[in-house]
């Protein structure tokens, strides 16, 4: 005998929630009706998968094993749902993209009226977060497929080119680069680098394609942004420099900013943007489609 999806997605919401009330209301079901559906999830493994306590339901080792192999599970059985739902007909209905903050604002407000006007019965769902946690997503089956920059860890992951985006150097107005047409890393040794927070995959691309370190975490006078409008205004204040995406600066993000932009003088000075989805996801077709149209932006 084997675990019933509806078994495998209780356990997965009682992971998700903690508690079996929440589950069950995620579930819409009853508590008993969840409880009981846990219970059976047990007799059929051989092993108790979670411990009820009083601060909540807690996954065992055998829970969390299973709960791991529950989400591979379910997310094929929603991509069988799907594949034969629009069977002939890309994006259509429900598509779930994630996209990451230095990419969604340059490049969704060109490409979704594309989109809308190419798919127009495409049920489009986004979510902004950081690289890390839309790739863990691409492999759990939370999202169908991600805008993101590589070079990144894709292991389990399937992508598609959209563009190759070039970094640039960026620094206050009157800095010493404004006479120069192409500037190096060793040009810019002497000043404070300014980067976005850790978590950012940009953050690795640009000190990747200059061969520098990142600033010392117990470096109490280092300067972190969180976005990179943030990034523009403290460099225009002459806190220091930055490396910002050409497709942002082409989108005007330093036109109303005190600050000289110029082409880095090194090799691969760039990230690669692409379309990645789960490897084996029948969303693949649709995945090469939606990195055609980005590409037309």
């Amino acid at each position: 005998m084997t675990p019933t999806l509806r078994q495998l997605q209780y356990l997965k919401l009682l992971n998700d929630h903690g508690s079996f009330s929440r589950a069950a209301e995620a579930a819409h079901v009853t508590q008993p009706t969840l409880s009981a559906g846990i219970a059976e999830l047990e007799r059929i493994l051989g092993a108790t998968v979670v411990e009820r306590a009083r601060a909540g339901a807690i996954l065992t080792a055998a829970g969390r094993e299973a709960v791991s192999r529950a989400e591979a599970i379910l997310a094929q059985a929603e991509d069988l749902v799907q594949a034969v739902r629009d069977a002939g007909q890309p994006l259509t209905g429900r598509f779930r993209l994630g996209v990451i903050p230095t990419i969604a604002p340059y490049v969704l407000p060109k490409a979704l009226p594309l989109l809308r006007q190419a798919f127009p019965r495409l049920r489009l769902f986004l979510r902004e977060d950081l690289t890390g946690r839309l790739v863990a997503d691409l492999r759990s089956g939370a999202l169908d497929a991600a805008l993101i920059a590589l070079p990144y860890d894709m292991s389990g992951l399937q992508w598609a080119h959209v563009s190759d985006d070039e970094l640039l150097a960026a620094a206050p107005a009157n800095h010493r680069i404004a006479g120069a047409s192409r500037v190096t890393a060793k040009e810019l040794e002497g000043d404070d680098l300014i980067l976005l927070e850790d978590g950012h995959c940009l953050r690795d691309h640009a000190l990747a394609a200059c061969g520098l370190n990142p600033p010392k975490a117990s470096d109490e006078e280092s300067f972190a942004a969180t976005s990179l409008p943030t990034l523009v205004q403290m460099v225009s204040s002459g806190l220091g420099v930055t490396f910002l995406p050409a497709m942002a600066v082409e989108a005007g993000l330093t036109d109303n900013a005190s600050v000289t932009v110029r082409p880095l003088a090194a090799e691969h000075a760039s990230r690669e943007i692409v379309v990645a989805w789960r490897a084996g996801s029948s969303r693949a077709a649709e995945g090469r489609l939606l990195a055609d149209v980005f590409g037309r932006r």
